[in-house]
């Protein structure tokens, strides 16, 4: 199978399903912005030390693949025989991303401020695919907004809540790693600074 088929050339890409549309279409916008958050947990992959998080980051990525597969075909394109053709997103993911939240989270001291998104490589990484993965979740709100009948509302639900895990996930891998969040502290004036 070639990766080119030429037949994107004139800025349209094909749906699960044989729809065409503009590359710029907002369903194309949302998965797209997925598959960039997906990326961005490899790059986070690449640089973790801590094998449970690391094993954990695999997971999601190959869960993105679902939710992209997810945005990326219509529901009323969706069925063969009354059965789903691809995999989607349920209820019970979004329920399994609280339990590992609630888990990172007994491990962790309780924010009393807003921190800086850095400390060691991977957590800087989780952070921003964090970021990516909000881009996407607000991406997919104008999916839902455009075409709400042709879209499984759960998946907000879970991008919603990945971007909260990837946080926990971030301070857990600098936890693990003996690096301390930066508290946000507010600026000085402009008179003040050194």
């Amino acid at each position: 199978m070639k990766i080119y088929t030429g037949t994107g050339d004139a800025g349209e890409t094909g749906l699960y399903g044989g729809q065409r549309v503009g590359k710029d279409d907002v369903r194309v916008e949302a998965y797209g912005a997925v598959d960039e958050a997906n990326a961005a947990l490899g790059v986070a992959a690449a640089h973790l030390r801590d094998g449970e998080i690391l094993a954990l980051v695999t997971q999601l990525q190959s869960e993105l693949f679902t939710v992209g597969a997810d945005l990326a075909t219509p529901l009323a394109r969706d069925t063969q025989a009354g059965k789903s053709i691809v995999p989607r997103i349920e209820a019970r993911h979004s329920v399994a991303l609280e339990q590992i939240i609630d888990r990172f989270e007994a491990e962790l001291e309780p924010l009393r401020s807003f921190i800086l998104p850095g400390g060691s490589p991977g957590a800087a990484f989780l952070h921003l695919a964090r970021t990516i993965t909000r881009r996407s979740e607000r991406q997919t709100v104008v999916l839902w907004h455009t075409a709400p009948e042709e879209m499984n509302l759960e998946v907000l639900r879970y991008l919603n809540r990945l971007a909260d895990l990837l946080f926990v996930l971030a301070r857990a891998a600098n936890h693990r790693e003996g690096i301390a969040d930066v508290p946000w502290t507010r600026p000085a004036d402009p008179g003040e600074r050194s």
